[in-house]
């Protein structure tokens, strides 16, 4: 039996998320477990690096499956390619250790959050994109931005839904790159709550709209009220972009 790892992107725009859903709703996994089945002549379950939600995006999903096929891997990207629909991608395939896991062996992930920040929308960049006209004030944002780095509890930033044991993460990096009219914010870390990199990024665009300054986001980093931190903003400008392991 062969343990394969293969690197898959998608646009989530037409699916209910990554995981594979009771009531047959078309989601990422179950696209990719039935191209695989067809491909290899037997059942598949995928193990996904990461359970992103519908309507969210990947560049650097990371999927792994146990087969007995013969296919090199260095070939079946091209096999997949072929039987899976044209809004996903199989990118590269290689042998993995038999105790490789896509989510378990994970170190850290990277997400970025596109906002198209102009006073008129783009008809091009609406689906990739969350579209805010108003001015920010981004190196406030960038203040404040500074104290969500680090090893927190982040229960500010969890959203209603999270069965997580802990709210505990580290976030090592929360970069924001304004490129007018294109504004991005990038996150890492050992892993991630619940609609946690929407709530920050809803967060820091309240720190940018002057709803809130960053000494109240230092606050509620320490006080854990949801109810005190920005709105959630939408999925559609959210990627994952890597993950390391």
């Amino acid at each position: 039996m062969r343990n394969i790892r293969v690197l898959v992107e998608y646009d989530g725009t037409n699916y209910h998320g990554f995981q594979r859903q009771t009531d047959n709703l078309p989601t990422v996994q179950k696209s990719l477990e039935e191209a695989l089945g067809l491909l290899v002549k037997h059942p598949v379950t995928v193990n996904g690096s990461g359970r992103t939600d519908a309507g969210v995006h990947a560049r650097g999903q990371v999927i792994n499956f146990i087969t007995d096929c013969r296919i090199p891997a260095d070939r079946l990207p091209f096999a997949m390619n072929s039987l899976l629909p044209e809004d996903i991608a199989a990118k590269d395939a290689q042998e993995a250790a038999p105790s490789f896991h896509a989510q378990f062996s994970a170190r850290s992930k990277v997400y970025r959050y596109h906002i198209y920040n102009s006073r008129t929308p783009s008809a091009f960049e609406r689906r990739y994109s969350y579209y805010v006209p108003q001015g920010l004030d981004i190196e406030k944002m960038r203040a404040a931005a500074g104290y969500i780095v680090g090893e927190h509890d982040f229960t500010a930033f969890r959203a209603a839904g999270s069965h997580a044991k802990t709210s505990v993460r580290n976030v090592s990096r929360l970069d924001i790159e304004y490129m007018p009219p294109h504004l991005y914010i990038t996150v890492e870390a050992n892993g991630f709550l619940y609609n946690m990199v929407r709530i920050i990024t809803g967060t820091l665009l309240y720190v940018g709209k002057g709803k809130l300054t960053p000494a109240e986001v230092r606050n509620f980093v320490n006080s854990g009220r949801r109810e005190e931190a920005g709105p959630t903003v939408p999925p559609h400008g959210l990627c994952l972009l890597e993950v390391k392991y």
